[in-house]
């Protein structure tokens, strides 16, 4: 199934087209109609099978029709939140946001600790619709006011199992407590373990499931060779 059979628009066809893809991964082309219906979605994708496009492209779909050019930071209120454990994929995300998004005229913006705050808070007190965040950085500046999460209609929690093993479950459930009770809410995990389940069905509505099991298979480089040996002589 090519990209235009999914419900995207020309705006973000185009610019699918401009990053060199043509058919969507399975992660995309099972869970981007999800989020276009405007469900709850908890789903299991490896690292490189193109998740970040199965959330970022049916959010920029949906909240297309409120971009504007306005000076004014309150036409520009925080609509959608990502959180990622790290700096490193935090960048990723929000490249991926401006990419696909380059022909719908939405704000987006990115904060990560590590460096001054400055210029992320001029950034969002200047108006953003799509804000990927670390948790740690994304509280820092809920204490310090310069963002207001009240508005907030997509929450999504990106690789959550590795912000359950980094530590960050308290800082998840506070910013959780932060956000509007009727809102999207979208988890895309590796792995799928007990703590993980138990986090999602704390927020979650209903989610539906998207399941894409790994495969394990051996680079094409290598060579693989069984030798049968006799059980007697091991």
């Amino acid at each position: 199934m090519p990209f235009d059979h999914l419900g995207l628009s020309p705006e973000l066809l185009r610019a699918v087209e401009d990053e060199g893809y043509t058919d969507p991964t399975p992660i995309q082309e099972q869970a981007i109609p999800i989020v276009l219906k405007g469900a709850d979605l908890m789903a299991r994708a490896q690292t490189g099978t193109g998740k970040t496009a199965a959330f970022a492209l049916p959010i920029l779909e949906r909240l297309k029709g409120v971009a504007n050019k306005s000076f004014s930071p309150a036409r520009h209120p925080i609509r959608v939140l990502v959180v990622t454990p790290t700096r490193e994929l935090a960048i990723q995300v929000h490249k991926s946001f401006k990419d696909y998004g380059k022909y719908v005229g939405l704000r987006s913006t990115i904060i990560y600790g590590g460096v001054p705050m400055g210029p992320q808070e001029k950034d969002l007190l200047g108006g953003v619709e799509i804000v990927v965040a670390t948790p740690g950085r994304l509280l820092d500046h809920a204490g310090s006011r310069t963002l207001n999460l009240g508005q907030v209609q997509v929450l999504v929690l990106d690789e959550a199992d590795r912000m359950l093993d980094m530590g960050f479950i308290d800082d998840i459930r506070r910013i959780v407590a932060m956000l509007p009770a009727k809102r999207q809410n979208l988890l895309f995990s590796a792995t799928l373990y007990r703590e993980v389940r138990s986090l999602a069905s704390t927020f979650l509505n209903d989610p539906e499931m998207v399941d894409i099991a790994p495969t394990i298979t051996a680079a094409e480089s290598v060579e693989q060779i069984a030798y049968l040996v006799d059980p007697d002589r091991i």
